[in-house]
């Protein structure tokens, strides 16, 4: 899979994009709007970049081949879920959409579940070297 995106990639992108698009088309086009879409497409290319800086270290489900503390890495320990969902909630505040929030927080949900389930992969494959990265690292 190196170098190239994996369907789960692709497939979250995709939904981003439609939804972004749908937003763009469909959207009331006020203050909340604007913002939203601006702030949406930094938080995709954050989300993006994320997602590069992991490389091959990235897998579907949690698993420990690599440990990334480079780039947005360094700050943060899960980028892709903080970018992406924030992608996707900027986009839904764009549309408007606030019955769409109620998924949006189920996402978060789930984000922050994977995000243990991670951490718990991490730390007992590389030990001290993860709890000391964790410390100096947010979410």
């Amino acid at each position: 899979m190196k170098g190239r995106l994996g369907w789960i990639d692709a497939l979250s992108y995709l939904a981003y994009i439609a939804l972004a698009a749908a937003a763009v088309v469909h959207g009331p086009r006020d203050a909340l709007w604007y913002a939203g879409l601006i702030l949406s497409a930094v938080c995709a290319a954050l989300w993006f970049v994320a997602r590069w800086q992991l490389g091959p270290a990235f897998s579907v489900g949690a698993e420990a081949r690599r440990l990334v503390t480079n780039g947005l890495y360094s700050r943060l320990r899960h980028p892709i879920y903080v970018f992406g969902t924030m992608a996707f909630l900027f986009t839904l505040l764009a549309l408007q959409g606030w019955r769409a929030l109620v998924t949006w927080v189920i996402v978060i949900l789930i984000q922050i579940a994977r995000a243990r389930r991670e951490d718990r992969v991490l730390a007992e494959a590389f030990g001290a070297d993860y709890a000391a990265y964790r410390s100096g690292t947010w979410f």
